[in-house]
C-alpha cells in the first residue's frame, strides 16, 4: 500500500474534513489523506447544537473567543459569516437563522453538515484512514507521521486533531503528545457545568431559573450572561453558565441575579406587600407568586431567616431586606470547571504570535506544517463561535496547500 501523499491532516473533524475539500478543490491533482482515531469521521461535529450543528453565528468577532483570537483576526476577516454560508451553499447546504442569529442546518441534522462534508472528501478523492491515532511526527526532506498501524509520509503536514474536550466522542491531547515543537497552552475545560460550593445547592438539584448570571472576582463583575441556569447536586450548568466557565478562577463568585427586571428597591416593596397579603402564612411563602417554591426557600435560608413555622407577619425589615437582596445576588464560590468529559470545548493549544502566520496558518517554525481548528489557542462562546473558526481555519489552511 503506497502511503505517500502530498498532504496528510491529523484529524477528521470539523476542520480537518473542510481543509481536504478545500485543498483538493483548489488543486484537485494534489494526493490528500486523513488520519483519524474514531472509527469515522466527524463523530464529534454530530454532537454539536444538540444535534442539530450550529455552524456559525451572525455576529462573529474576535471580542466573542478567549485565547489569541485578537492574533488571528485575520482569519475572521478573510472568511466572515456570509462567506462561510455561501462556502456550505456552494457545497449544497442550505441553512437557516434562528431569532438568536444562530445559523443551522435546514434540515434541523447535524448528520447533514458531515454528510456534505464527508460525500465531497469522497467525490473529491480524499482517502480517509480511520481507527488510526497518530502517534509521533517526524519532520525531515518530508513529514512522517506514525501510527499504531502504519507509517505515512506526505510533503505538507495539517495538524487538526481538536482538543482534550468530549474524550469520548476522540477529544484528545495530540498536540501535546505528537511533540511538534511548538509551545502550546495546556488545555483547560471549557464551556461546561461550574463546580460550586453552596450549602443550599442540593435543595436546589433539578431546577431551572431564568437569572443574570454574573461572574465577580474581588467584588467587580468580571462578565454577566442571561438566560437559563441549571441547579445541579455540585454545579451550575446552562449556556449562559457555560460562556462564564471561559473566566473562571477557583477565586471568583458566581453571583444570580433571579429578579433582573425588578430593581432592589422595587423587590423590598414587593416583598412588604406580600407580608401583609400572606400575613398568616408561614414564612417560607414570602416569595410566593415570585419564585418557584423551593428556589424561594434556597434564598430564604442564604439570607439566614430562621424558624419558618414563624408567620410572615413576624418576619422583621432587616429580614426583608436580606431576602430581597439574596434574591438580587444568590453567590455560589467557585470551585473550578466540570472536568473534559463535560466540556464541549477547552481553552489551550498551539500559540500564534512567533510560531503560527495568522494570515496562512503555516508555522513560522517549520515550512509546510499548518494548524486549524482547536488545535490553535483559541476558545469561543456558545452560539456557533467555535464551529465557525474550526470550518474558517480549515479553508484558509486548505487554500494554503
Amino acid at each position: 500500500m503506497n502511503l505517500h501523499f502530498d498532504i496528510i491532516i491529523i484529524g477528521g473533524g470539523a476542520s480537518g474534513l473542510l481543509c481536504a475539500v478545500t485543498a483538493k478543490q483548489h488543486n484537485p491533482s494534489l494526493r490528500v489523506a486523513v488520519i483519524e482515531k474514531n472509527d469515522r469521521v466527524g463523530k464529534k461535529l454530530l454532537s454539536t447544537g444538540n444535534g442539530r450543528c450550529n455552524l456559525t453565528h451572525d455576529n462573529i468577532s474576535p471580542a466573542d473567543y478567549v485565547g489569541e483570537a485578537w492574533a488571528l483576526k485575520p482569519v475572521f476577516d478573510a472568511i466572515d459569516t456570509p462567506t462561510l454560508l455561501d462556502r456550505f451553499q456552494r457545497l449544497g447546504l442550505l441553512t437557516f437563522r434562528d431569532s438568536e442569529g444562530r445559523y443551522y442546518p435546514l434540515s434541523r441534522q447535524a448528520s447533514a453538515v458531515l454528510d456534505v462534508l464527508r460525500f465531497h472528501c469522497e467525490n473529491l478523492g480524499v482517502e480517509m484512514f480511520c481507527g488510526e491515532t497518530a502517534v509521533s511526527v517526524k519532520a525531515q526532506n518530508t513529514f512522517r507521521v506514525q501510527t499504531k498501524q502504519n507509517t505515512y509520509f506526505a510533503q505538507k503536514l495539517v495538524i487538526a486533531a481538536g482538543s482534550k474536550a468530549a474524550p469520548k466522542l476522540g477529544g484528545c491531547d495530540s498536540v501535546t503528545q505528537l511533540n511538534i515543537g511548538h509551545r502550546a497552552v495546556p488545555f483547560s475545560p471549557a464551556l461546561c457545568p461550574i463546580l460550586v460550593r453552596s450549602d443550599i445547592l442540593r435543595s436546589l438539584k433539578g431546577l431551572r431559573a431564568q437569572a443574570e448570571v454574573r461572574l465577580e472576582r474581588g467584588g467587580k463583575t468580571l462578565r454577566s450572561e442571561r438566560g437559563e441556569v441549571q441547579f445541579n447536586e455540585d454545579n451550575l450548568s446552562g449556556i449562559c453558565v457555560f460562556n462564564l466557565s471561559l473566566f473562571t478562577t477557583p477565586d471568583s463568585t458566581v453571583t444570580l441575579d433571579l429578579l433582573p427586571d425588578i430593581s432592589d428597591t422595587e423587590l423590598y416593596n414587593i416583598l412588604q406587600k406580600n407580608q401583609n397579603r400572606f400575613s398568616r402564612q408561614s414564612a417560607d411563602n414570602l416569595f410566593t407568586g415570585i419564585l418557584q417554591k423551593r428556589i424561594a426557600v434556597a434564598v430564604l435560608k442564604a439570607a439566614e431567616v430562621k424558624n419558618f413555622s414563624r408567620p410572615c407577619s413576624a418576619l422583621g425589615e432587616d429580614e426583608l431586606r436580606r431576602a430581597a437582596e439574596c434574591a438580587k445576588s444568590l453567590r455560589f464560590s467557585v470551585k473550578g470547571n466540570a472536568g473534559f468529559d463535560r466540556a464541549q470545548a477547552c481553552r489551550g493549544g498551539v500559540t500564534v504570535k512567533g510560531q503560527v502566520d495568522p494570515v496562512t496558518l503555516e508555522s513560522r517554525l517549520r515550512k509546510n506544517l499548518y494548524f486549524c481548528g482547536e488545535a490553535l489557542d483559541i476558545c469561543g462562546v456558545c452560539g456557533g463561535y467555535n464551529l465557525h473558526f474550526a470550518f474558517a481555519s480549515g479553508i484558509i489552511a486548505g487554500e494554503q496547500l
